[in-house]
């Protein structure tokens, strides 16, 4: 045989030149949860090694993820349930702890990247990401809500803002605003192709943020569907978004690779709570070989097409690397 494919992967050091795909820490976003407070620090159940925490030991987390190489953070407020109505008005309420965060993290490790959520879930009475009028979520009147969260935000000093809600022309909406207010400097990592998904359970119970009637349905994307995905991401592309973002990751790797192939601007990837918790579980229960699967799930990703991967694993892939 004059080809013999084996001759590359013979030892360590020739399979690494042959790599075609690598994941770096560079690569990664961390998403933390926030609570108001101090001294606090809660771990979720469901999200084993995930912890909910108040700004003293935020700043520590972050302080340790930087030391490790991770430089970009996703905060997420949980919200007690007396500060939410339905316009979700504490989002932007010069109180909200959230924001303070933004403020304290910024200041104290201003190399930090910080990006923020923009959806109206975490201050909603009704738990929905938009306004809700007669039973149903209105697309419209959401967005002046969303674009006064997304202002607040980058004034907080928010290096990229992430609008997860999937209303119809938030990216447009938002850029004008964060343009007009002189914040062009904002980055918008719009989440494209949100989907409806059976994995965001975990993420629900650490933020208390499931919508008290229905589903998401009517404006998160049918698991079906590929091709809706390729005119949520013309739109946002078109409307000033910098990176398009697929959620959740593995069950939608296709779609990431087809954005990829499509579209000249950096691909996301969000590596949800479920995905998270089934490896955390088999792992705990022996069934799987930790070490080896995490890193392999995010070269899937990064594989399929991901340039930047939002991921609960990303402290535990910083340390493992770092050994």
């Amino acid at each position: 045989m004059l080809r013999r494919p084996r001759r590359n992967r013979k030892t360590e050091v020739i399979r690494s030149q042959a790599r075609e795909t690598n994941v770096g820490v560079e690569n990664l976003i961390y998403p933390l949860f926030v609570v108001d407070g101090q001294n606090h620090k809660s771990e979720v159940k469901s999200l084993p090694g995930q912890f909910r925490m108040s700004l003293d030991h935020l700043l520590n987390e972050v302080e340790e993820c930087m030391n490790l190489g991770v430089m970009c953070f996703d905060l997420f407020p949980a919200v007690e349930e007396s500060l939410k109505d339905q316009m979700g008005t504490y989002g932007y309420s010069k109180d909200n702890f959230y924001l303070k965060y933004i403020k304290q993290v910024k200041s104290r490790f201003p190399e930090a990247m910080i990006m923020t959520d923009v959806a109206m879930d975490p201050y909603s009475s009704d738990g929905h990401d938009g306004v809700v009028r007669d039973g149903k979520i209105v697309n419209d009147e959401t967005l002046d809500v969303l674009a006064k969260m997304t202002l607040a935000q980058a004034e907080a000093g928010a290096d990229i803002i992430g609008p997860s809600d999937m209303m119809d022309g938030r990216v447009e909406y938002i850029r004008n605003e964060l343009d007009y207010n002189g914040y062009t400097d904002v980055s918008i990592m719009s989440y494209t192709a949100k989907y409806a998904s059976a994995f965001y359970g975990p993420f629900r119970d650490a933020l208390d943020s499931a919508p008290k009637f229905g589903d998401k349905k009517s404006y998160q994307m049918d698991p079906a569907n590929k091709r809706e995905a390729l005119v949520e991401a013309e739109l946002d592309y078109m409307e000033g978004a910098d990176y398009l973002m697929v959620k959740p990751a593995l069950c939608y790797l296709d779609v990431i690779h087809m954005l990829k192939e499509e579209y000249p601007i950096p691909i996301a990837a969000y590596n949800v709570s479920g995905e998270y918790a089934m490896l955390k579980a088999a792992a705990q229960n022996g069934w799987i070989e930790y070490d080896r699967a995490m890193p392999e799930m995010l070269l899937s990703i990064k594989r399929a097409g991901a340039d930047v991967i939002l991921t609960y694993f990303a402290k535990e892939f910083a340390e493992l690397n770092k050994a």
